[in-house]
């Protein structure tokens, strides 16, 4: 379960899509998620998922890969889709056992519930996996960079979100190795009731935050050796420049959104 989670991981190929520039994939990625709760009919959920498909066969990576991402939300996928089919009276009302009520609405909103979690995991993620955290860093920065004349500290923002993503795979791998290590001296994490589970995950949390603090202190550290005292004054090594190939794909984008919004709102079916 845990080498399934894919959000915060880079999958290093060749594509178009790594080759655009990281403000382009960052407008894209809001754009889309956007989109998903604009609409109400199964015809806008239709072209969001053939948009989000041609994104993922030109990206190169592994669809197979990308699905991994979609095992640890399946729990919380699960629940919502539940709570939405069976406490929604909205429709015609098919079956009914006190306050669990099975409705046409009911259905027709877990499904869409669905859709959009699915939907909205697979987009962030493709984003993530075809961007480098520094290429990220760098893409907030410069879009946000009109906040810095009402002294919004952007660069800041920008390298926490970059670290904090950055250290998502890291931790991922260091619970791991905690894991397996418990497993070799006797753990059980598999069976017993809930609250004996909990109890079992102690062993697991308690190094896992000793080392998440060790790891900060080790960066902050290694930060202050090299002088780091935010962005101010600081020039790029690769300054990020627009090509044609990013003001089409800008194109592509808003033509989307805008075509997904008229078809999922005008074409309600």
């Amino acid at each position: 379960m845990i080498r399934d989670i894919t959000i915060g991981q880079y999958y290093s190929v060749k594509s178009p899509i790594h080759a655009l520039d990281p403000r382009v994939k960052l407008v894209a990625t809001i754009l889309y998620v956007v989109s998903l709760f604009c609409f109400q009919s199964f015809s806008g959920y239709v072209a969001a998922i053939l948009f989000l498909g041609m994104m993922i066969h030109l990206s190169n990576v592994p669809f197979t890969y990308m699905v991994r991402g979609l095992k640890p939300i399946a729990v919380i996928l699960g629940i919502t889709v539940f709570f939405n089919l069976f406490f929604s009276s909205s429709g015609q009302i098919l079956w009914s056992w006190g306050p669990i009520v099975l409705s046409t609405g009911g259905i027709r909103k877990a499904l869409f519930m669905a859709f959009r979690l699915v939907l909205l995991i697979l987009g962030s993620s493709l984003m993530t996996l075809t961007t480098t955290p520094n290429q990220l860093t760098d893409g907030m920065e410069r879009l946000l960079a009109p906040l810095n004349k009402i002294k919004v500290p952007v660069h800041e923002i920008a390298m926490m979100m970059s670290i904090a993503l950055r250290f998502i795979p890291i931790l991922l791998e260091e619970t791991d190795k905690i894991m397996k290590a418990q497993l070799a001296r006797g753990a059980d994490f598999e069976t017993g009731t809930i609250i004996k589970r909990a109890k079992g995950m102690i062993p697991i949390i308690v190094p896992l935050f000793i080392a998440a603090f060790r790891r900060a202190n080790d960066l902050a550290m290694a930060m202050e050796a090299r002088c780091y005292r935010g962005g101010e004054g600081r020039t790029k090594m690769k300054p990020l420049k627009y090509t044609r190939k990013d003001w089409i794909s800008y194109a592509l984008i808003w033509g989307y959104f805008v075509c997904v919004i008229v078809v999922g709102n005008v074409l309600y079916i």
